[in-house]
């Protein structure tokens, strides 16, 4: 099968890459970039795990193919730390949150919510638990109960905003 060749910016960096045409984003994200922060949990968009940020919108990157990134900018949980504070020393307040507040569990769904977190935060700053609820339904959890990583998202709002 004949490859694609693809450019686009991952966290700030440009990479070119191969990609079989029926790769999706994931594959490409953990395979050919080496990205393995994004997990597939189902790899059919229900569950969340594999969510990143592509141009300013919420993806599921098993949903969508490589060679429909060509060009695009992405934001995954690699990234997520150096975009808040470009010297590298902390974290994220949302990873900062997590782990202060057991929001996190096993790993799995961790970084799909992490990302998802953030897009909500950059969109709504001061979200209520509803809307941080809602916005987090697309991302299934098996070990944590949702309430530690609402109770974490909360936090680190409260944070974000300096409150």
């Amino acid at each position: 099968m004949k490859k694609h060749h693809i450019t686009l910016t991952v966290n700030g960096d440009e990479y070119d890459a191969l990609v079989e045409p029926h790769h999706t984003l994931l594959d490409t994200l953990r395979d050919n970039l080496t990205l393995t922060g994004t997990k597939e949990g189902c790899a059919t968009g229900d569950c969340g795990a594999c969510s990143v940020i592509v141009d300013g919108v919420l993806q599921c990157s098993c949903l969508m193919l490589g060679v429909e990134a060509n060009g695009a900018s992405i934001e995954t949980i690699e990234g997520m730390a150096q975009a808040y504070d470009k010297s590298g020393d902390k974290l994220h307040p949302l990873q900062q949150a997590f782990l202060e507040h057991n929001g996190l569990q096993c790993g799995i769904c961790t970084p799909g919510v992490l990302v998802a977190a953030k897009a909500l935060l950059e969109r709504n700053p001061d979200p209520t638990e509803t809307e941080v609820r809602y916005w987090l339904a697309g991302n299934l959890c098996r070990c944590t109960g949702y309430d530690k990583l609402i109770k974490s998202v909360m936090i680190a709002a409260k944070e974000m905003r300096g409150a």
